[in-house]
């Protein structure tokens, strides 16, 4: 609102005050009835995402041709990559011999296009897209669905499965926490997460844990065979 009260005069010549939204959001910040978002730090356990993947891989048979939940699950976990980047990698981003993917207007709060930013793609999820290639689709983008049927996909199986709280987005907090809980520096981490401004980071650095919880787990190898 904040937004439309502020270019509605200059942009559309609708005579909307931009002072009086400035006062209403100084009163109701003084009445601390709004403040910034708090930051979630949900990540999923290794038990809901058995459950999880185990619903989709089940689906997958019922259904051979419906979106491969598995892969991208997987895929989001490691790569730390967002729905909506995931949907647009194209196989011509995918620089394999320096195992790294263009991601093309990658949000930005200050730019909405034209952010391009090569990111690094850690070795589980390269060896996901080298799945991918296998199938031998003919589309331009590796993961060739909507981000509609990605998310619908995963919020139905979340509350099948009575997994409270549980946001795709998540993976990609889980994602940037076990990079810092295996020892990677803050710039190594934003190679990877594609974050400009190391101070995004720095409330990772608070994590404690160490090692890599997925190290005995079964599916990553599972999902590429």
């Amino acid at each position: 609102l904040a937004g439309i009260f502020r270019d509605a005069k200059p942009a559309w010549g609708i005579p909307l005050d931009y002072a009086e939204m400035q006062a209403a959001q100084r009163v109701l910040s003084r009445m601390e009835k709004t403040s910034k978002s708090t930051k979630r730090d949900r990540r999923p356990t290794l038990d809901e995402l058995d459950k999880l993947l185990t619903h989709f891989t089940e689906r997958q048979q019922r259904a051979p041709h419906s979106v491969p939940m598995v892969r991208i699950i997987i895929f989001a976990l490691f790569s730390s990559r967002r729905m909506e980047e995931i949907t647009r990698i194209a196989w011509a981003d995918l620089d394999e011999e320096h195992s790294r993917i263009l991601v093309r207007d990658m949000k930005h709060p200050g730019q909405k296009t034209g952010n391009d930013v090569y990111v690094d793609l850690p070795p589980e999820a390269m060896r996901i897209v080298k799945r991918q290639r296998q199938e031998g689709k003919n589309r331009p983008e590796i993961f060739p669905y909507s981000t509609d049927a990605i998310g619908a996909a995963f919020t139905r199986a979340c509350k099948v499965l009575e997994i409270a709280d549980l946001h795709f987005h998540d993976l990609r907090h889980e994602a940037v926490s076990r990079l810092f809980e295996l020892g990677n520096s803050i710039p190594h981490v934003a190679a990877v997460s594609g974050h400009r401004s190391w101070a995004s980071l720095q409330r990772y650095t608070q994590i404690r844990a160490k090692g890599d919880k997925f190290a005995d787990w079964p599916w990553l190898d599972r999902a590429c065979q």
